[in-house]
């Protein structure tokens, strides 16, 4: 089983971390995005990871791994398949991160490409999403469950990001139990094994 990652990426580290969390033994190879390996570009012309290369399968889509891994082993539940309420919301929360929200994320943080409106305007535009989170995470530790779910890990390496774009601005911005949940998150040692150079 090889995974084709970029360190960095959020598309490849939410991967990274449901492969970890079901304890699937994968070969992690980093990519060069300037470079990227003929092997890998054979398996997935479009050439992103991250891409997973498992018993003649090819995996190309990030939520494709994630469910592929969860589907191996689960043992907290990260599907929510007790809950299908919760299972529901996961795949809407999901789909909004992966639409309005990472396009909110790519104009602020980088807001000198998109001149028609300054960084602050673009960062307000992302604050009703952030205040929807922060909002459910006062209610508990995860979004949708008292455990961790496929949507608190989806989610998870784009609020990073965008904690990371202006950080003295994120740590006194009205969203504790956001910064509460990344925190907790970012400490773990589930995160810091997938982010091991």
């Amino acid at each position: 089983m090889i995974l084709y990652s970029f360190r960095r990426c959020p598309y490849a580290m939410r991967a990274r971390l449901a492969l970890r969390y079901s304890g699937c033994a994968v070969e992690i190879r980093e990519v060069s995005l300037k470079a990227k390996p003929a092997e890998m570009l054979a398996l997935s012309p479009k050439g992103t990871v991250p891409v997973l290369s498992v018993q003649g399968q090819v995996l190309e889509e990030s939520l494709e791994i994630m469910r592929w891994a969860l589907a191996q082993h689960d043992p907290q539940d990260w599907l929510l398949r007790a809950d299908a309420a919760a299972a529901e919301q996961a795949e809407t929360l999901i789909a909004r991160n992966d639409s309005t929200f990472k396009l909110q994320l790519n104009h602020y943080k980088y807001a000198e490409r998109y001149p028609a409106h300054s960084r602050e305007a673009y960062r307000a535009l992302a604050e009703d999403i952030l205040g929807d989170l922060d909002a459910r995470l006062a209610q508990r530790d995860y979004l949708l469950a008292e455990h961790p779910s496929l949507a608190d890990a989806a989610l998870l390496p784009f609020i990073r990001q965008f904690a990371g774009v202006e950080p003295a601005w994120f740590a006194q911005a009205p969203y504790p139990h956001l910064r509460r949940w990344l925190q907790g998150w970012l400490d773990s040692t589930l995160f810091t094994a997938i982010m091991a150079r």
